[in-house]
């Protein structure tokens, strides 16, 4: 939906509508997604054009833009204003982890939340998630008031050991949390598969009159248990809107024989050895970076020659990732800014070596 760097507002309410007319609500922003630009683009192509009571919005609270509890109730006004809304369906706690959640609770964040919910500012107040499910399981110990969480949750990282998306919802269900779900293609990693894990797909397909897209075994895996009341979906074009249509709208639950097959798909993205980067860019957002390093477009681009060992991830390294002023792996400092905000909890500035010693060492 960017075009030059912009938002590209008439796709969006060419989008937007159709998603409606379609039978679907629920919109999800924060402040700082696109650049600052999709609060604004939300009030143009969304709230000036439906009745309120037509979506369900939801905005976050993100660490980066309060440093005192002060701050708070002026930057929530300013994201109501920005949206063009007098209150938000949810209001999520952002991207919380052990770490910021000290921030957060010493800045009264979660008190402030749920006072704006007894004010009628926010209908329903919740938080995101990226970290252990003991970390989780103590956020909730210790705010019961919490009505909804957002975790990350998909096939890929159902039994990771960093992630941990099978026992963070397990804690969600313990604690009669609802679960709402980011991340179900895994930063559109589940979408360009293997050629031996694709096959496992369309052998599942071979007698059937409807294609099913990759995406859609990923979604309907996320939206299958029980306790998911909603499954994001970052939906760049109107082809992707039409493709989350088409299974979402008459939904059905993953088979056996599906199941099966994701399973089978989850053992091959296992054994290939790849970054399990999700590209929400916090590490290089914020000036996190002082060399100005696109970490997680870099990890895409190792990722992509373990799994396709194709010459034009190289290419790609050398005359896009690393020109125009941008740094290259190798040119990291260590000074570990990155690995504070990583959701993922990845070791950033050992893997940056690795991207050198694979598309560096080779340069003349």
């Amino acid at each position: 939906m960017l075009e030059n760097e912009q938002v590209d507002l008439e796709q969006c309410k060419e989008m937007i509508d159709l998603f409606l007319a379609a039978g679907f609500n629920y919109v999800d922003t924060a402040h700082g997604y696109i650049d600052g630009k999709s609060e604004l683009a939300i009030r143009d192509f969304l709230t000036k054009r439906y009745p309120r009571e037509s979506y369900l919005l939801t905005d976050k609270l993100t660490d980066s833009y309060f440093k005192c509890e002060e701050d708070i109730r002026p930057f929530f006004q300013s994201q109501l204003e920005a949206c063009g809304v007098d209150y938000f369906d949810f209001y999520l706690l952002h991207a919380q982890n052990a770490q910021n959640y000290k921030k957060f609770r010493k800045c009264h964040a979660y008190e402030t939340c749920f006072d704006l919910k007894r004010e009628g500012k926010i209908r329903h107040v919740g938080l995101s998630f990226h970290d252990k499910a003991e970390v989780l399981d103590r956020i909730l110990e210790e705010n019961p008031q919490i009505e909804v969480v957002q975790i990350q949750y998909n096939y890929a990282d159902y039994m990771d050991a960093t992630v941990e998306s099978k026992k963070v919802y397990e804690v969600c269900v313990r604690h009669q949390k609802p679960v709402i779900v980011m991340e179900p293609v895994k930063g559109g990693r589940l979408i360009q598969l293997p050629e031996k894990a694709q096959k496992i797909f369309d052998a599942l397909q071979k007698d059937s009159e409807k294609h099913l897209s990759n995406a859609s075994y990923a979604i309907r895996f996320a939206a299958d248990p029980d306790n998911m009341v909603m499954v994001l979906s970052g939906m760049s074009n109107m082809e992707q809107m039409r493709d989350n249509l088409s299974f979402m709208t008459d939904y059905r639950h993953l088979t056996e024989e599906e199941k099966k097959a994701i399973e089978e798909v989850r053992r091959i993205f296992l054994d290939q050895n790849l970054i399990p980067c999700t590209s929400c860019h916090y590490c290089v957002e914020e000036n996190h970076c002082p060399k100005d390093i696109l970490i997680p477009d870099l990890f895409s681009c190792l990722n992509g020659k373990r799994q396709f060992d194709s010459w034009n991830q190289d290419f790609y390294y050398q005359t896009v990732l690393t020109a125009n002023g941008h740094g290259s792996a190798s040119s990291c400092i260590k000074c570990g800014k990155c690995e504070k905000v990583c959701p993922q909890h990845l070791p950033i500035r050992d893997l940056l070596v690795d991207v050198a010693k694979e598309f560096e060492s080779h340069k003349d």
